[in-house]
């Protein structure tokens, strides 16, 4: 869905590490304590003093401040779960391991029913039902903070917002970094839950590959400002990133470079299990994508017989079939063999059985080389199985020419095609690219990046609205928002997160938050405030001039 390049060296040696360290870091894209305006020193903001000058992203739905003592974490402050409490104790445990190492102090998680002890931190479920799966309520008081949410995933989201009241430095991973003064939050009540179900990122590990690792800290940044959707983009023309047994040449063969010619990578099952389990336990859904009937050379590299390809473009540079160069709409698997559904089939089974989530993507962009009927056969074929085994297909909007399942689910990102899908019942997924795409550069300077959609700096990818962006759609056609981030450019995790911050949680913002409570004056000051954070996590960004750090 690109057009660019870009080479990358971050893995495996030492030597092959520092040389990847020498070439990223060459760009101001890898130094993120310059600005415009110069150096941007760390600077702790000072403890909040009333829970109305808050610094949350995404704002909240509501928030009350309370006059009075606020609450102060200290040695003896205990969190307190539900005895038997599942997976609210799980939470609890994690709250608590977030806040030792800055903090120091033990905090215990102990399960308990009744009262909790002065000072304690409750974790529990119960609430409203108006919170909904997602919700939270907080309440801080001098006495106690109580985080109170209808399922676990709200319990998450309460502990995020906790974490964002405190102090900055409790983001910091070692005792150095301790502040002297007390970790406070000012008392007063907030009840939250998101606009849209569906808020997430798009990783292409497909153009250039990421580690286990550097997947990691990409959930975590996602899970820190409440999105609940990794989608990874695992096949494309350079790269097959996921073990197949049934069809084993597809990374033997197909995974074994990436865009520039780099060694490229795949996860084994047991890799692609852990990243399963490491995104569940954040409440984030991994999505797989597997890009079809295009987009597909390193498949068909693999697996010849599986091709009706237009000629490989003279940017080629890889070995034995491979491509890594950046060009699109040339591949397509061959719509009318029955070995092409067979791989189908066997790639959907086997990735389907991996993934508890409720979703499939096929991709569906960009397809130069087939008829519109044949398009729309592949389309419909690949639907039906991926229903036979249990997903609901998502696709880009180009799905939307062919006859959709009313539960089927459109991914917007040019528009010209999405109504179609719309019309035939399927919701959305808004991805306009001139708001939400990562790769897109910051301004015609960025070393990184693409422009074919436009620039979108700061506040391009945070003033927009995904209901009214497109004329005549309805709030209940979209289900949610997704930022994705292709990779052509973007070679490791510190060039994907200067790519992805601050835009990241502007769009978090845009998927959470009411449009009536969100406003960019009010975004661009609380966003401010999370630079030490990101800095203490070890977080590249891009100190956008359009907010005064």
């Amino acid at each position: 869905m690109m057009i660019p390049h870009g080479v990358r060296m971050n893995r495996l040696s030492t030597a092959r590490l520092a040389a990847a360290l020498t070439l990223a870091c060459s760009v101001a894209a890898c130094n993120p304590v310059q600005s415009p305006r110069g150096p941007i020193p760390l600077v702790m903001p000072p403890p909040l003093t009333t829970l109305g000058a808050h610094r949350l992203v995404p704002t909240p739905v509501s928030v009350t401040p309370d006059d009075g003592a606020p609450f102060v974490l200290t040695a003896t402050t205990a969190i307190v779960v539900p005895v038997g409490g599942g997976e609210a104790s799980r939470v609890g445990g994690m709250l608590a391991a977030l806040l030792r190492p800055a903090s120091g102090f033990v905090l215990p998680v102990a399960a308990g029913d009744g009262a909790p002890p002065r000072g304690a931190i409750v974790v529990r479920l119960g609430g409203p039902a108006s919170l909904g799966p997602e919700g939270y309520e907080l309440t801080v008081s001098a006495d106690s903070v109580r985080i109170v949410a209808v399922e676990p995933a709200g319990l998450f989201h309460g502990v995020q917002t906790f974490r964002q009241l405190l102090p900055a430095g409790i983001e910091g991973q070692h005792h150095a970094v301790r502040m002297a003064s007390a970790w406070t939050v000012p008392p007063g009540r907030i009840v939250d839950r998101p606009r849209f179900a569906w808020r997430g990122a798009m990783l292409d590990v497909a153009r250039h590959f990421f580690t286990v690792y550097e997947v990691k800290q990409y959930i975590d940044l996602l899970a820190m400002y409440k999105m609940n959707t990794l989608h990874l983009h695992l096949s494309d023309d350079q790269g097959w990133r996921i073990q197949i047994d049934s069809w084993p040449k597809l990374t033997t063969v197909g995974g074994i470079t990436e865009v520039g010619g780099g060694p490229g990578g795949f996860y084994t099952k047991d890799e692609y299990a852990e990243l399963v389990r490491f995104a569940g336990q954040r409440f984030i859904t991994i999505v797989p994508e597997i890009d079809m009937p295009g987009h597909t050379h390193a498949a068909i590299a693999s697996y010849p017989e599986l091709g009706c390809s237009k000629p490989t473009p003279a940017t080629q540079t890889g070995t034995a079939g491979s491509y890594t160069g950046t060009e699109v709409g040339w591949s397509t698997l061959c719509p009318d063999k029955d070995v092409t559904y067979r791989f189908v089939d066997d790639v959907v089974r086997e990735i389907s059985a991996m993934t508890p989530g409720a979703y499939f993507h096929v991709g569906g962009d960009e397809v130069q080389g087939l008829t519109a009927e044949q398009y729309a056969s592949f389309v419909e074929r690949t639907q039906e199985i991926v229903y036979k085994y249990g997903k609901t297909m998502v696709g880009w909007e180009e799905v939307g020419k062919a006859r959709l399942r009313p539960t089927s689910i459109a991914q917007q990102w040019k528009s010209d095609s999405a109504l179609l899908a719309l019309r035939q019942g399927a919701k959305l997924i808004a991805s306009p690219a001139p708001k939400a795409y990562l790769d897109m550069k910051y301004t015609p300077t960025t070393e990184l990046g693409l422009d074919w959609a436009g620039l979108v700096e700061l506040r391009t990818a945070y003033d927009w609205d995904p209901v009214t962006y497109l004329p005549g759609v309805a709030e209940q056609s979209v289900i949610g928002v997704e930022a994705p981030l292709w990779t052509e450019t973007v070679q490791n995790i510190t060039a994907a997160q200067y790519m992805t911050v601050p835009r990241l949680p502007a769009i978090a913002e845009v998927g959470w938050s009411p449009a009536s409570e969100r406003s960019w004056d009010g975004f661009r000051a609380r966003i401010a405030a999370h630079a030490p954070r990101w800095r203490l996590l070890g977080i590249n960004f891009y100190p956008s001039p359009q907010v005064d750090w």
